[in-house]
């Protein structure tokens, strides 16, 4: 079933170039990429250029999953197309970013492909969600601050 795709899109009350940077700075990736309830990014880490990896770690009470990809493309304030390596993805996994400018913000569309079954797919729809909110109220607190 690796033909699989999720679709994920939200607006997020930041300009493009705020929600863009947000996906490249180790810093701000551990105060968003929190899929579930009480996890935590206790470690993360890139080389945010074409060709340049990250690396993360999601904690979830004492497991640690790993995640990691290589960025296969960043086009500034529009685009970025990383593959998604973790214990629940398979070979070829891979999640583009798109970054539209409207009224109030930005219009995230994140579509994530290859899973390797239904249940899989279904998982990753409510972990991207939370990690999309997650994100809209982390830089909702900066543009406040």
């Amino acid at each position: 079933m690796t033909d699989l795709t999720l679709t994920v899109e939200r607006t997020i009350k930041a300009a493009p170039e705020k929600v863009f940077d947000a996906w490249l700075r180790p810093e701000m990736l551990q105060q968003f990429m929190l899929p579930g309830e009480g996890m935590t990014v206790p470690k993360a880490s890139n080389d945010p250029r074409e060709g340049g990896r990250f690396e993360l770690v999601m904690q979830a009470g004492d497991q640690e999953i790993p995640h990691a990809g290589t960025y296969h493309k960043i086009d500034p304030h529009n685009c970025i197309v990383f593959g998604w390596e973790s214990p629940f993805s398979t070979d070829g996994s891979t999640v583009t970013l798109d970054f539209k400018p409207v009224s109030g913000g930005t219009h995230l569309t994140l579509t994530h492909v290859r899973f390797p079954d239904v249940e899989s797919r279904d998982n990753h729809a409510g972990g991207w969600g939370n990690i999309l909110a997650a994100l809209d109220a982390r830089l909702a607190a900066s543009e406040a601050a």
